[in-house]
């Protein structure tokens, strides 16, 4: 099932469509084509692959004199288009008019809606007007009537179409999402992701590459990446979800920071970052946190998540196995792992967090669908230090080879503050409780400063202790994870398709 463009092999799963082409004269006039009466002609629109993880639509034409020969081949391809049923045939699409450089609705009329139009793709346009507008919406849309859910926008405009449509997915099935026990129910409907925001971590950490026509070429081949999404819950209480940074201390400082110059621009990021660096402040408390004993891997492992990835599938087969086993009661016996301290930051990562300015990520080995996040604990320590751990994101040096440094695979943790009343201390009942002030470096001003923030995927919470748990694989992205070598696969499909002839 593959159609060869020259010396390139297109697997029927990335061929994009078949048209009948009229041949115009002035063209039909050279090379072989003026030999030819009437030819007729077809045309193959199919992905091709560049550099970085780069897709693009390439087209091939092929033609013949043999009229019936022509309509044959045209009726063969959309027939084995029409086997793929992974592909989405309706969209129900949200546009944020105002994410990034408010440029969301011209990169979706400009560079994909051209490309849905060609793959016969039926689309319903919402443009967003205010802020969880599209949440709201699919709370109340007929959802059953669509194939996928895209979001055009940056990072916080995939986290309200996912909030929008995991509360649907629950409220539609009567589970309490305020119970941080309650066994979730998976999305089988699928997110597309077009980036178009100031950050787009989570397009680049599962496709490679923040490129409108990538994300969208693979929503048209109809791509599933599951995608492991953490609840993050406060006294029985539901806050949000998270699908790659919950960060406390440093990140959540960053953030509540840059909150007040957003007149900044992206650049806010950047002054937020020096600011709260040379600040150096820690935060004092404890964590406590399930290892996630099911999974095959470890943050230290050097074993990037990849399209197809072992690790993933192995992960949730021996998660899923548990559970038959023990049950979700049982779970909450499991061993919990206690740790108190100073820490300058607290990260937990459902994914590498991959981005250009830090191409490996906060966890390089992270996984996306394994059940789990990567604990990442930054102890108090010397600013100088500190700097040389945060150059370590954007190089190839181990980011975790430091003594004040701790990285624990786990399935869910809890975080309380040292000045939490000694009546309500209990680590294992954390959500029951209510908190104080943390300390800072300087110990003048230590009784004025408030606590840190939790970063949540770009948003603030409002509380800073939590009780965070790991849901394997909740939900789906139209996404294939990133994939090896594109030259090297490329030659592997030749060589396979060649042994098969």
């Amino acid at each position: 099932s593959c159609v060869h463009t020259g010396n390139y092999v297109v697997p029927t799963s990335e061929i994009i469509a078949v048209e009948e082409t009229e041949l115009n004269k002035k063209r039909s006039n050279i090379g072989k084509w003026q030999k030819m009466a009437k030819p007729h002609a077809f045309t193959v629109y199919y992905v091709k692959k560049a550099r970085n993880h780069r897709w693009r639509c390439s087209d091939v034409t092929f033609w013949c004199v043999d009229e019936h020969l022509c309509n044959q081949w045209i009726q063969m391809l959309k027939e084995l288009l029409e086997m793929q049923k992974s592909r989405p045939k309706q969209l129900l699409v949200y546009i944020n008019p105002y994410g990034g450089k408010r440029q969301g609705k011209r990169i979706y009329e400009q560079q994909v809606a051209p490309l849905f139009s060609l793959a016969s793709i039926s689309t319903d346009v919402v443009i967003t007007e205010h802020a969880n507008h599209a949440k709201d919406n699919l709370l109340e849309v007929n959802i059953n009537k669509y194939d996928g859910v895209v979001c055009v926008g940056g990072d916080g405009m995939f986290s309200e179409v996912m909030h929008g449509l995991i509360g649907r997915m629950q409220k539609d099935s009567g589970i309490d999402q305020n119970n941080p026990k309650a066994p979730l129910v998976q999305c089988n409907i699928r997110i597309g992701i077009i980036p178009a925001g100031s950050t787009d971590c989570i397009c680049y950490s599962t496709v490679g590459i923040s490129d409108p026509v990538t994300s969208a070429l693979h929503i048209i081949v109809g791509d599933c990446q599951p995608l492991d999404v953490s609840s993050v819950h406060h006294n029985n209480t539901f806050l949000k979800y998270c699908v790659s940074l919950l960060g406390y201390g440093f990140y959540g400082d960053i953030l509540k920071d840059s909150e007040k110059k957003r007149w900044m621009g992206p650049m806010r990021y950047d002054y937020s970052g020096f600011k709260t660096f040379l600040s150096h402040h820690y935060y004092e408390g404890t964590i406590s946190f399930q290892p996630a004993r099911h999974t095959l891997g470890s943050p230290r492992d050097k074993v990037s998540c990849r399209s197809g990835c072992y690790i993933c599938k192995t992960s949730e087969q021996q998660l899923a196995e548990q559970h038959k086993e023990c049950g979700l009661k049982r779970e909450e016996d499991e061993e919990w792992k206690v740790i108190k301290g100073k820490f300058l930051a607290i990260n937990a990562v459902n994914m590498s967090c991959a981005c250009p300015r830090s191409p490996k990520g906060l966890s390089p080995a992270a996984h996306l669908a394994d059940g789990s996040a990567d604990l990442i604990l930054v102890r108090k320590c010397s600013r100088f230090d500190f700097l040389r751990y945060l150059v370590r994101h954007t190089n190839q040096d181990d980011q975790f080879d430091f003594s004040f440094v701790d990285v624990h695979r786990v399935k869910s943790f809890q975080f309380t503050s040292k000045l939490s009343e000694d009546n309500e201390s209990s680590v294992t009942d954390i959500g029951k409780k209510r908190f104080g002030q943390f300390c800072r470096d300087h110990p003048v001003c230590c009784c004025n400063i408030a606590n840190s923030t939790w970063n949540c995927d770009g948003e603030t919470l409002d509380s800073s202790a939590i009780e965070v748990r790991v849901h394997c694989q909740l939900m789906k992205l139209f996404a294939r994870g990133i994939e090896e070598n594109c030259k090297d696969e490329a030659a592997y499909s030749q060589s396979s398709i060649e042994q098969l002839l």
